[in-house]
C-alpha cells in the first residue's frame, strides 16, 4: 500500500463531498463510519476518521473507574 495520495473531491449542491477510493481504501473509510471536519482558516482542512481522534482522547484522558 502507498503511504501518500493526493486526490481531488468535488463539492456538491448540498456541500457534500465524496472521499476518492484510494484514500477509503487507504484509511478503512467504510459506509457509516464517522469522520471529524478539522479546520484551521490560514492553514486549511483535515478530514480525519473519529476512532483516531477517540484513540488519542484516550491516550490523554484515561477513563480510570
Amino acid at each position: 500500500m502507498k503511504d501518500k495520495y493526493v486526490g481531488i473531491a468535488k463539492v456538491g449542491e448540498k456541500g457534500q463531498i465524496v472521499i476518492p477510493k484510494e484514500a477509503r481504501d487507504m484509511f478503512d473509510i467504510r459506509p457509516g463510519d464517522a469522520v471529524v471536519v478539522l479546520c484551521d482558516k490560514k492553514k486549511g482542512m483535515a478530514i480525519v476518521k473519529s476512532e483516531v481522534l477517540e484513540d488519542t482522547m484516550d491516550k490523554i484522558m484515561p477513563d480510570n473507574k
